[in-house]
């Protein structure tokens, strides 16, 4: 399948309710037409409200691919529209699990290949971890553990270099470096309380996210 977005969304702050829970949240996203601005701090009028656990220039961008809802169809009885896990692109080529941390996705418009300075690079720089709000937001209170066990977690990335994005955008994959974690990896990492030293010193030596540094700085410390 060729790799390129397939949908753009953007979330406005909404309210989330399942059983006791309840918040306001940017995480719905609906896809709009066009091209969209991207800069540091993510998509132009993508709301991002709870800023200690989201968003900011490391996670300014949520992806998620066609591949990764294909292993939710089971579970949803059908694939997931694009939008519905609250990632800002869609694309198609890709598996999340597998891709580097460190990994730069550029995105170029149609007919603008070659032209230089063109087109959004993002830089991968973690996993998503799941939590109540996107539970709530799907309407199931046990999809955190069945995100968790089905282990396609999406990329965050900060913006290496801002421009705009439009569905049918060509991505191309700069891999990253190969001593560094695969996104599976960090999602796994995060869950495993009994994580060497060794796996944490080899994550904090990729391009990881400012919050993740934080948690195995912490963990390390014990």
């Amino acid at each position: 399948m060729q790799m390129k977005i397939v949908s753009v969304n953007v979330g406005e702050a909404r309210e989330i309710v399942l059983g006791r829970h309840r918040s306001r949240s940017g995480i719905d996203k609906r896809p709009v037409g066009g091209r969209v601005p991207v800069g540091a701090e993510g998509l132009n009028g993508d709301r991002v409200l709870n800023r200690k656990y989201h968003g900011g220039p490391d996670q300014a961008v949520y992806v998620y691919t066609l591949e990764d809802y294909d292993a939710f169809a089971e579970r949803l009885g059908e694939v997931p529209a694009p939008g519905t896990f609250g990632e800002n692109l869609t694309v198609s080529g890709l598996v999340s699990a597998d891709v580097r941390i460190g990994t730069r996705l550029h995105f170029t418009a149609p007919g603008a290949q070659g032209q230089d300075g063109e087109g959004v690079v993002l830089e991968v720089t973690a996993p998503r971890i799941p939590c109540a709000t996107f539970a709530a937001h799907l309407g199931d209170a046990g999809f955190v553990k069945v995100f968790r066990g089905v282990g396609r977690p999406g990329l965050y990335a900060r913006v290496l270099r801002p421009g705009t994005v439009g569905a049918g955008d060509i991505l191309t994959v700069e891999p990253g470096d190969a001593a560094f974690p695969t996104v599976g990896e960090e999602f796994e990492l995060h869950y495993d309380a009994r994580a060497t030293p060794e796996a944490l010193h080899r994550s904090l030596a990729a391009p990881i996210a400012a919050r993740v540094r934080e948690e195995y700085l912490s963990r390390l410390k014990g």
